[in-house]
């Protein structure tokens, strides 16, 4: 396991030299920040009026967050360098590695996550402030079991694009399936929280990887209860457990055919 942090390590401190270009890439995200801001200013003739559970207050900080996962992770670079590993039979040299291909990836791909995650979430934080002037309720205690569940809502968003990354053993480019997972997470996971969406569609979505990816953490930064945090924490578990599977699933299957047909 040593390895493996020592790669996050290495990861960390090397893009740490590019902090100001990474930071300067987020001016979109501010842009957006700001769009959104005048959107839930115009929906929300009243600051305290609730619309499906929400003040304008919380939408804000739930755009922020789900934002602030969504950009840190870096999903398409991501999917594209996977991608080209397998294509150009990169992937070959590192099967005979002391590592796991799936897990230098996943630390590999975090040093990266680490810094963007804290640039990005600083700026959020201070936009947020800035617009609202205020801040979500949270005690020390709380605000730490929200840093965990982005923490578990990342390392499974990295499990899911690695295994998109990995279809390319079966077929020629994978990246069009990442941009439709990421459309995905942004339209219905990163937009509105899932009690905006109808009745019959809500069950469906708690059921997939925007619960645990997107909503959840954002839910608890938002609106933070202790059996929400139980209820979300358990589902990410799970999804962890599933993710973890399927990403070694498909990387076993690939390089067993990889080895069937010569390498």
């Amino acid at each position: 396991m040593r390895k493996y942090f020592y790669i996050l390590k290495s990861e960390c401190m090397s893009n740490l030299q590019y902090a100001f270009d990474i930071l300067v890439g987020f001016i979109s995200y501010c842009i957006l920040i700001f769009i959104f801001l005048n959107l839930w200013k115009y929906i929300y003739q009243d600051p305290n009026e609730l619309i499906n559970g929400y003040s304008m207050n919380q939408m804000i900080w739930y755009v922020i967050v789900t934002e602030i996962l969504w950009m840190s992770l870096g999903g398409r670079k991501l999917c594209k360098k996977i991608c080209n590993d397998v294509k150009s039979g990169n992937i070959a040299y590192n099967i005979n590695k002391p590592y796991n291909y799936v897990e230098y990836a996943l630390f590999n791909h975090m040093g990266l996550v680490i810094i963007r995650f804290v640039l990005v979430g600083l700026l959020g934080l201070i936009l947020g402030l800035l617009f609202l002037r205020m801040f979500p309720e949270l005690t020390l205690l709380e605000g730490l079991a929200v840093l965990f569940s982005c923490l578990l809502a990342t390392i499974i968003n990295i499990f899911l694009v690695i295994s998109i990354g990995l279809i390319s053993f079966f077929i020629e480019d994978a990246n069009p399936f990442f941009w439709v997972y990421s459309k995905m997470i942004l339209v219905v996971g990163t937009i509105f929280p899932i009690e905006y969406f109808p009745q019959a569609l809500q069950p469906i979505i708690k059921f997939s990887p925007i619960y645990v990816v997107s909503y959840g953490p954002a839910k608890l930064f938002v609106d933070f209860s202790f059996m929400n945090w139980v209820n979300i924490t358990i589902a990410q578990f799970i999804y962890l457990g599933i993710a973890f599977l399927i990403c070694h699933g498909i990387y076993y299957k690939g390089v067993k055919k990889l080895n069937v047909n010569g390498g």
